[in-house]
């Protein structure tokens, strides 16, 4: 079977990166041919970058420069055009879709509708449904776009908190909404976790589209570190309003023998370690990668992860599980799915620092073997449900149902 992967970014920039290569790499050793189609990238060196679009940045320059480039990021034709090309080229089964917005636009699906081959788009985030893709702004959920009412971004000043930003996201909902354009040229949606699958039906109605499951790959060897009963309570990842690390900050300051440990980077770094200095059982310690954060791991004792937005299917909490950590999740998105789904953790309310701050305590007060126990279930889950041969049995059973 011939197999075309399109994302936005080609160069690894984050976890739907990650999840685009990932899904090439197991195809590859099944003995598949893939072919890859993302924006362009300066010097980029890749088989199919000669049909790499350019895409339009909407984030520099001035209004006029922002105005002319607004149709671009709504609905890309150089895009669709290349992916045309692509497509007559190598002659693809299926094309699997990941992030395709703003940049390639999902111009490129109506390429792949019209050549008669059948779209799968694997939904990371609610694009398809919220015009900031989050269900989430100025510090708590949103659904006020429900029913097609995408004029509340701009009242919301949603996106990035910018009027020029929400204004042209706004645009861009209303044309896609308008062309239907997801609904119409996606044979079937691809969701991690079930409450985004729950959250699309919602909005969309039930039964409306396929919806099918599919995990994010995870290679779990290369995550893995040695088992180790650590002392304190670790956070790692972005340093952003809708993680959740200000509910933590307060959870520290009502529980203060408890060690917390925060490791990332972001736009809130500096908030981060401001709030910090007042408390004298937290550090903040910046960016940290590869053998550093594995260092930071095995000295936890479990994992936070206290994500105010709707969570999809964090890598962060199935990098914990390879560590042997278990993790304190908030309530939110598919976090209890993972959390859940053995004794692989506790959840709590997101919003409430009072009862984060409780589990805080008891996790630092149970037996060094309850907690020892829980690692090992966690790094047998995550090396056992997330194996090549799981996700690629996964990828063919849906490909092969929307071909024929």
């Amino acid at each position: 079977m011939r197999i075309l992967l399109a994302h936005n970014n080609y160069t690894v920039q984050g976890g739907a990166e990650v999840f685009y290569h990932e899904v090439a790499r197991v195809l590859r050793a099944e003995g598949h041919q893939v072919a890859m189609f993302s924006a362009a990238e300066p010097g980029l060196e890749a088989p199919e970058a000669g049909y790499f679009p350019e895409a339009a940045d909407y984030r520099s320059g001035g209004v006029l420069t922002r105005v002319r480039h607004l149709p671009g990021l709504i609905y890309n034709r150089d895009a669709k055009a290349a992916m045309a090309r692509l497509i007559a080229d190598f002659r693809p089964d299926v094309v699997h879709a990941f992030a395709v917005y703003v940049r390639l636009t999902p111009a490129i699906l109506e390429a792949a509708q019209e050549a008669g081959v059948p779209v799968v788009l694997s939904c990371n985030d609610y694009k398809h449904l919220c015009a900031n893709y989050k269900l989430f702004h100025n510090g708590r959920i949103c659904e006020e776009c429900k029913g097609g009412h995408f004029h509340r971004a701009l009242v919301n000043r949603c996106c990035h908190g910018s009027l020029a930003y929400s204004a042209a996201s706004m645009a861009e909902a209303y044309v896609h909404e308008r062309l239907n354009i997801w609904r119409k040229n996606v044979s079937c949606f691809l969701f991690a976790s079930r409450f985004m699958a729950r959250k699309t039906e919602e909005f969309w109605g039930e039964g409306k589209v396929q919806i099918d499951f599919l995990r994010n790959p995870f290679d779990a060897e290369k995550y893995h570190v040695a088992p180790n009963v650590g002392s304190y309570l670790l956070y790692f990842g972005r340093l952003i309003d809708e993680k959740g690390v200000q509910v933590l900050l307060a959870a520290a300051a009502l529980a203060p023998d408890v060690p917390v440990v925060i490791v990332g980077d972001g736009p809130d770094l500096d908030k981060t370690i401001a709030a910090a200095a007042t408390l004298d059982n937290v550090r903040v310690v910046g960016p940290a990668w590869g053998d550093d954060l594995a260092g930071w791991l095995s000295g936890a004792r479990a994992v936070v992860v206290p994500s105010l937005w709707h969570e999809n299917f964090p890598y962060v909490i199935l990098q914990a599980f390879a560590a042997a950590k278990p993790v304190i999740g908030s309530q939110r998105g598919g976090i209890p799915e993972l959390v859940d789904a053995g004794p692989h953790g506790w959840t709590y309310e997101a919003t409430d620092a009072a009862a984060l701050a409780a589990l805080l305590t008891d996790v630092v007060a149970l037996p060094d073997d309850q907690i020892a126990a829980m690692g090992e279930a966690v790094q047998t889950y995550v090396a056992t449900e997330f194996t090549d041969a799981a996700i690629y049995a996964r990828l063919l059973e849906i490909y092969e149902r929307v071909v024929q």
